[in-house]
């Protein structure tokens, strides 16, 4: 769907007020100052669904406050409004490095003796000055070790990660942060009874910046730059920008920043960027969630309200001059040839703004567009799309799409050229741009049940200096904009003024090739404390008790007039509603089926056209699908409850009436044997899914269960409408998340007929799980990193170890405070991304497992393999640390709410593993009583000395195949041979 494209895109639509009243008449949003019981001023507007306190503190600090109550939960943002645009010209990553460097510490936390460790941290950055500025090789070589053993000297005074234990001990979960252009933001999710505790540790956070532990992180973050280089997704991005911003930091300095400038970083540069833009007048913190405003804002200025205010001056940027020409950039990368068509816009709070936003929405909505149904939906593109991102200066407008197979990308580009010049011709219907708003309107309602997508929007009002009067007016000003003036506005924006960025496979020859320094491991000092921490701890908050679910009285149960069971929640939020029908059936009962669903897609009937159905649908403001795993069917329809009725009329109407199109058939065949070779390219995909199931099952496994493209070539299409025809002939039952259910079943009785008897399912293939140990599974690769998995088969699921596998995934491998994590990254440097964790079945008959992942440069693994495989057999253990996790955990269950639709859905699961009432009830106990040595038992048990499968991809020029032969049997796989797909020679179309 395009709302969760726009969420993605960061485009404005996800910022502007929902309707959870839909009624509510947003032409009377106006801001209004109040104040408080206590005397504090703050802003809100009239109608603002998302009921927003805006205060700000006597030191300039913005607050912003929104109360939800669906869980004791709330959603914290420390927002910087600085970001990697405002990076030194020599020093660009800056910001982004400065944000990993905020969770180190200050001269309270993380230290056990700071006058000590100071005096080597300023060392420290005198070698980093005499390195930055030192050209002689070796000289700079020199330097650089002694820098390392400074480090290893510093470390001694150092306490790792003792941000992320405090953080991990509230009961914590979200905790990280991102930087961008114009800003670095900081996350956590908090317990509501914690707030207290969060607030100090922040405050004291966010007062000051010691950057221990320096040369590690710098080695984290050109991981992360290595995994940037294997993106070929954010090399288009990346080469798309440097053509609209030709002078202006959006399109000159990354994010990331340049190997050169990462190479040679200033402590001094990162310490007056945060002294110049970490201060109040230049932040805010954003508060959502089960709060009361008086004692929150209360708390926030007793705490932030001590900050000193400080003038901040940000840079002036280049201003761009128009483009009056086509920009043309290529990129080169291992994955599937795609296309980007971008146009420069205005930035936020401009006309502009609205009008391509509305643009956007026509040409791409996810249903009724210009492009999902002249390229999409008739199959003459493998995919097409459009999303829009507005920044402080500029935005921009970007095209996006996949060619289909023999398709050049130019012929691509020239279709979705044509689809900007029927916007410009006005070739759209006249209600689309209500259906347009509806649709947004729709999406909002949906956001903003969230505190989170809450937060959010309100963090890019403030680091785009909006007034959230504007935000709440943003749809009501969209509905003034009529077609003529949208279609005048195109014809004079949309001309050759844009950049397209064509993504060809082939070799990089940009890739800069990293060494590996040799860091001398640092010391964690697991077992130390600063005394910040000590008194941290002592601290104490009012206990919240958990909540656990009534499976049986939260999900209400009826039948239809033909004796289909519908279980059902009624929505107290909205007039949404969400209506699933469930075959408990899918591809491993006939493989065919999942054939024949997609392909109803592109069908219409005898009444209605493919195209005419879309509309249908989108004026109702009704999505549907119909979509096949491997063990379940879903028929699915959502939107506004009033629409219900017709919306599943129509769906009835296509599952009984579709008529079979060979031309429509043939195109798709071609589209799934393009997606199958645009698969083979997706590295993320080999791993995770390709090598991962050959791991866990051999040949016999659902991936491989497909039909050959030879073999699809020959079915009747009306093979396939008979099949999805007769899916109503088996049994089934409904699940009903929506308001008005009474109404909701009178529908179902008038629209969803099917027999009395139902048929039962077509046995389904089984697929065994196969003995691990002693095989190293490697498919080559052109990337930079090289990326591993480690699997072993353990016992078969039992309800008992959940709790223990919980406790020791917290403990061991599943956070930044985590063994795995401190080892491998935090000591040794030797990886971006590291985990490890026990691995609970899916179904009560399937097995769990043990599984581990390193992400990290090809010239490193041999260490970093050693470092995993020394974890996974001798666990490090830490009383301290234990508590921490074990804290935690419980704080987690007792914070967590399952409510609204999930209560179904999380009862689906617990099904399948055979459990009948909410056993998070029997873990908390269980954690409860749980000591060190019940999780060294357990480790003993289930993790030490297993045997792995471990799984490797990277290039094979770059990876020490004599290394892993140390693992076991190393096996080069075809990557047709793991996916079962055929040789793209062998396929004739």
């Amino acid at each position: 769907m395009k709302h969760l494209k726009l969420i993605l895109a960061l485009a404005v639509i996800t910022f502007v007020a929902s309707c959870k009243k839909s009624n509510s008449d947003t032409t009377a949003a106006k801001t209004e100052t109040q104040k408080d019981a206590n005397g504090f001023s703050y802003q809100s507007v009239a109608n603002d669904p998302t009921g927003l306190r805006l205060y700000t503190l006597d030191n300039g600090l913005k607050v912003y406050l929104s109360k939800n109550t669906d869980e004791p939960k709330i959603q914290t943002y420390i927002a910087v409004r600085a970001g990697s645009n405002y990076d030194p010209k020599e020093s660009t990553g800056l910001a982004h490095y400065l944000e990993h460097m905020v969770f180190k510490g200050t001269d309270q936390i993380g230290t056990v003796n700071w006058e000590t460790e100071k005096k080597y941290l300023d060392t420290i950055s005198n070698l980093y000055e005499k390195h930055r500025a030192e050209k002689d090789p070796d000289n700079k070589l020199a330097i650089y070790k002694e820098i390392d053993r400074v480090s290893l000297e510093a470390s001694n005074y150092s306490v790792a990660n003792e941000y992320d234990k405090m953080s991990s001990s509230l009961g914590a979960t979200g905790t990280n942060a991102y930087t961008w252009f114009e800003q670095t933001v900081y996350t956590n999710k908090i317990p509501v009874n914690e707030l207290d505790k969060f607030l100090a540790l922040e405050s004291e956070r966010f007062g000051q910046v010691v950057l221990r532990l320096f040369h590690t992180e710098l080695e984290a973050v050109f991981e992360e730059f290595n995994r940037g280089q294997d993106n070929d997704g954010r090399k288009r991005y990346a080469a798309m920008l440097e053509g609209l911003f030709p002078n202006h930091p959006y399109g000159q300095q990354s994010t990331i920043g340049t190997a050169e400038h990462l190479k040679n970083p200033s402590m001094i540069d990162i310490n007056n960027y945060f002294d110049k833009y970490y201060v109040p007048n230049n932040m805010a913190v954003v508060l959502v969630g089960d709060l009361d405003f008086e004692s929150t804002i209360q708390k926030v200025n007793n705490t932030f309200g001590k900050f000193e205010r400080k003038e901040v001056e940000h840079p002036v940027l280049p201003k761009e001059e128009p483009l009056t020409a086509i920009v043309e950039n290529e990129v080169y990368g291992p994955t599937a040839e795609s296309i980007s068509i971008a146009y420069r816009t205005g930035g936020v709070n401009t006309e502009e703004e609205k009008l391509v936003t509305l643009a956007d929405m026509i040409l791409a909505n996810g249903n009724a567009g210009l492009m999902d149904l002249n390229l999409n939906q008739k199959q003459l593109v493998q995919y097409a799309g459009s999303s829009t991102t507005f920044l402080n200066d500029y935005g921009y407008h970007s095209l996006s799409g996949s060619p289909k197979e023999g398709q050049s990308l130019e012929e691509l580009k020239g279709l979705m050229l044509d689809q900007i010049n029927k916007l410009k011709k006005g070739e759209f219907e006249d209600w689309m741009i209500d259906a347009v708003i509806n649709d947004l309107k729709k999406s909002q309602l949906k956001q903003f049940e969230s505190s989170t997508a809450v937060a959010d929007a309100y963090v890019d009002a403030f680091i785009h200096n909006e007034q959230w009067e504007d935000k709440v007016r943003f749809l009501d000003d969209l509905k003034k904009i009529t077609k003529q003036q949208l279609v005048d506005f195109a014809n004079s924006f949309y001309k050759d003024n844009y950049v397209v960025t064509y993504k060809r496979k082939g070799n990089d020859d940009k890739i800069v090739k990293v060494q590996n320094p040799g860091i001398t491991p640092v010391n964690l000092n697991r077992g130390a404390n600063s005394k910040y921490i000590e008194d941290f701890n002592k601290m104490e908050s009012e206990a919240l008790k958990p909540v656990y679910v009534d499976y049986a009285s939260a999900i209400k149960t009826t039948k239809t007039d033909s004796g289909i069971k519908v279980s059902y929640i009624e929505n107290e939020s909205n007039d949404l509603f969400d209506l699933n029908i469930i075959f408990d059936m899918g591809s491993d009962n006939d493989k065919k089926l999942d054939l024949a669903v997609g392909y109803l897609e592109y069908l219409g009937t005898d009444k209605y056209s493919n195209e005419d159905l879309k509309k249908e649908f989108y004026k109702l403001g009704i999505d549907y699908y119909v979509n096949t795993g491997n063990e379940q069917t879903f028929i699915g329809l959502n939107g506004l409850k009033e629409n219900l009725p017709k919306g599943l009329e129509l769906l009835e109407e296509l599952l009984d009436n579709a008529v079979p199109n060979q031309e429509a058939y043939s195109k798709y065949v071609q589209s799934i044997a393009k997606g199958r070779q645009n698969n083979k390219t997706n590295k993320g995909s080999i791993l995770r899914s390709g090598l991962m199931n050959y791991a866990k099952y051999g040949e016999n496994s659902s991936l491989r269960n497909i039909i050959p493209v030879t073999e699809l070539n020959s079915i009747n299409p009306q093979e396939l409408v008979n099949l999805t025809k007769d899916l109503k002939n088996y049994k089934q039952r409904m699940f009903y998340y929506g308001k008005d259910v009474d109404n909701a079943i009178s529908a179902i009785n008038k629209s969803h007929k099917v027999n009395q008897d139902l048929k039962d399912y077509p046995e389904a293939v089984a697929f065994t799980e196969k003995e691990t140990g002693g095989n190293v599974y490697f498919v080559d690769f052109d990337m930079v990193q090289s990326e591993m998995m480690f699997l072993a088969k353990g016992e078969p699921f039992k309800a008992e170890n959940m709790a223990a596998s919980t406790l020791f995934n917290t403990y061991f491998g599943g956070g930044l405070s985590s063994i795995v994590f401190q080892e491998i990254r935090e000591s040794k440097s030797l990886a971006y991304s590291a985990w490890s964790n026990y691995s609970t079945a899916r179904e009560k008959d399937d097995s769990n497992y043990v599984m581990a992942y390193i992400g990290t440069q090809a010239n490193k693994m041999p260490q970093a393999v050693e470092a995993m495989m020394g974890l996974m057999n001798d666990m490090p253990e830490s009383e301290a640390q234990f508590n921490a996790a074990k804290e935690s955990t419980l704080k987690q269950i007792a914070a967590q709410r399952i409510n609204k639709s999930s209560i179904f859905w999380s009862y689906e699961r617990l099904q399948k593993l055979g459990i009948s009432e909410d056993n998070r009830e029997a873990m908390y106990n269980a954690i409860k009583d749980m000591t060190l040595a019940d999780l060294r038992e357990f480790f003993n048990k289930n993790i030490k000395g297993e045997d792995y499968n471990v799984m490797v991809i990277g290039n094979k020029k770059d990876v020490d195949l004599k290394a892993l032969n140390k693992l076991g049997k190393v096996q080069e796989m075809d990557v047709d041979y793991l996916f079962n797909y055929e040789k793209q020679e062998d396929v004739k179309m």
